[in-house]
């Protein structure tokens, strides 16, 4: 189903679909495709953080690791994958990675009909707003502040409900400041290391580019 891309300033949704969509781009930004990143997705938005203790052993992503870990996983091989404070199971498909879900492979059609069941024709928009904000970060940074900008940004709901029945506002606006503002601090910290690389480079005698 491919669904058009409408002017979108706020959707109403719960906050299982939002963690599912934003742990998935998440997940590509790290390296994984498209329908590997669906999966996980998937899972993240069903599992509790994990605590320190547990957390050993766990497959940290990188675009460079997950390459390493596709090509030597062997078929049926399984992995335990952070992502956003959780400790996703996931095995080697021929397809390729798959998050687990009650031991079966999570089919990443089915994520995709859950998005687009969720946010209907605001998806799109949405997704769009959501990778802008990934983009501004670095993969490293962003591994570290995924679940904190999600906490950032997701829709607020009554206090005193539990789980993920309560619907809320998801405000576009709010995720399109967050990511200018990570790119503003970027620019500024990338200028301050070109001050100090001249600073050093007139001290040393070197001539400093115009």
């Amino acid at each position: 189903m491919v669904l058009k891309s409408v002017k979108v300033n706020s959707v109403r949704v719960n906050r299982a679909p939002v963690l599912t969509l934003w742990a998935a781009i998440v997940a590509e930004r790290l390296g994984f495709d498209r329908d590997e990143a669906l999966t996980l997705g998937r899972v993240v938005a069903g599992l509790d953080a994990y605590s320190k203790g547990r957390a050993l052993g766990l497959f940290t992503p990188r675009p460079k690791t997950v390459r390493e870990v596709r090509n030597r996983l062997e078929p049926g091989g399984t992995l335990r994958i952070e992502l956003l404070h959780r400790a996703v199971p996931a095995i080697q498909t021929p397809e390729g990675i798959r998050a687990l879900a009650k031991g079966e492979p999570v089919s990443p059609e089915s994520v995709q009909r859950y998005l687009e069941s969720k946010f209907g024709e605001a998806l799109p928009a949405v997704e769009r707003a959501m990778r802008t904000l990934a983009r501004a970060f670095p993969p490293e940074d962003l591994a570290r502040k995924a679940y904190k900008l999600y906490e950032s940004f997701r829709p607020s709901v009554p206090p005193g409900l539990r789980g993920w029945g309560a619907a809320g506002i998801l405000a576009l606006d709010r995720i399109e400041a967050l990511a200018r503002a990570a790119r503003n601090a970027r620019s500024r910290a990338m200028a301050a290391d070109h001050r100090r690389r001249a600073r050093l480079l007139r001290g040393s005698g070197v001539p400093v580019p115009g």
